[in-house]
């Protein structure tokens, strides 16, 4: 029996450790600082639980004795979390959304000869494995473009969105600078920016904008156009850019009555309770990527469309499905006879190997996820013939 330890046990960790720990040839061991995550896991058989605050110098120590790792922990802590498993010899798979350049840690993977596959979500996640897979089956790309969001299906005053996530994690991704590549040319752009509508059907008009989701794909993938908006429901993100105009995201701590804060932290803490989803809220999650390019001389477009909504009875949301399932997907991966080569591993380059995409495809079906993909041939207007 093979051994796996879940870092984090939020509403995504638990998601993934639930699916993992439903293979009978798998024990799963689940770590988090809240008791009240690891009892909200259930009684399924397979599990061990965890109570732990957790310190990524101890990463070493802690993983020593499992097959394979996964990380669902805060952006903050990703990095040397992510550093500290590849130390420590053991296959990773991560979706934390960690600031900093994982790729930098490449080269220490190889040297330890282990597979670390990170940002394995939905965007960046699928998002990418479609991308990667379109370069592969390509023989040059014009444009590789995505927009994903996750929403509740009733619009709640004043912020019209519901965090499936750390509220930290998403402020995080309201004030990173944006990197793009436009024509060949790489280009900075502010997060929030040029907000266009977005119609989806059955929904009804939402809001895009720009984020910092691109990441590793822009040293992968040889599009000279790259970019991806983030969906919310219209006059989320105008809300968002008031609060980055009066301070609220900052990130330099202001002195209050002699206590010095950080403007974001505070921020964080009281979205907290106002953000997180009420138990058998209806939401959805939605993914639409769109690749262009040649294929023998032709011009061959590529579409992935995946539109979830949340199991009210299994008590899981889409977002946290979405995100959770690809991961659970991977980590099976690196314990057979398909694991990647050592490395620092962007879902891209999974992407890229053939059959990957058919068996990510077929396993989220299997799971009650929809995610169609087609290629076709593009007329001289751009649309497909």
């Amino acid at each position: 029996m093979k051994k796996i330890i879940v870092l984090g046990c939020g509403r995504v960790g638990a998601c993934i450790a639930a699916d993992l720990a439903a293979d009978e040839h798998l024990q799963v061991t689940v770590v988090d600082q809240r008791q009240e995550n690891l009892e909200g896991l259930g009684d399924l058989p397979g599990f061990c639980r965890r109570q732990l605050d957790l310190h990524p110098g101890a990463v070493g120590e802690l993983v020593a004795d499992f097959d394979a790792v996964v990380g669902a922990l805060p952006s903050v802590l990703g990095f040397e979390v992510l550093r500290g498993v590849i130390e420590a010899g053991k296959p990773y798979c991560d979706i934390s959304f960690m600031p900093e350049d994982f790729l930098s840690l490449d080269e220490l993977a190889r040297q330890r000869g282990v597979p670390a596959v990170v940002d394995c979500g939905v965007a960046p996640g699928l998002a990418n494995l479609l991308i990667g897979y379109a370069q592969a089956q390509f023989d040059t790309l014009e444009s590789a473009i995505y927009y994903v969001g996750g929403l509740p299906r009733e619009r709640d005053w004043p912020y019209e969105y519901k965090a499936p996530f750390a509220p930290s994690d998403v402020l995080e991704e309201y004030t990173r600078p944006v990197h793009q590549r436009i024509d060949g040319k790489p280009v900075t752009k502010a997060a929030l920016s040029e907000a266009e509508p977005f119609e989806l059907e059955g929904v009804g008009t939402l809001e895009a904008f720009n984020t910092d989701g691109l990441r590793s794909l822009l040293k992968t993938i040889k599009a000279p156009t790259l970019w991806e908006k983030t969906l919310r429901y219209p006059a989320h993100a105008e809300l968002m850019r008031i609060f980055a105009h009066t301070g609220l995201l900052d990130t330099e701590a202001v002195e209050v009555n002699g206590q010095w804060v950080r403007p974001r932290d505070l921020t964080a803490k009281l979205l907290f309770p106002l953000w997180r989803p009420v138990p058998g809220e209806r939401e959805f999650t939605v993914l639409r990527v769109q690749v262009d390019g040649q294929k023998d001389g032709r011009p061959m477009s590529l579409h992935g469309d995946l539109f979830d909504e949340g199991d009210p009875a299994g008590g899981e949301s889409s977002m946290a499905r979405t995100t959770g399932f690809p991961c659970a997907i991977v980590t099976r991966l690196l314990l057979g006879d398909e694991r990647p080569d050592p490395g620092v591993i962007p879902p891209e380059r999974l992407g890229e190997r053939p059959g990957l995409m058919d068996k990510m495809v077929n396993e989220l079906k299997a799971r009650g996820v929809d995610l169609r993909v087609r290629v076709e041939e593009r007329k001289a207007d751009g649309h497909a013939k």
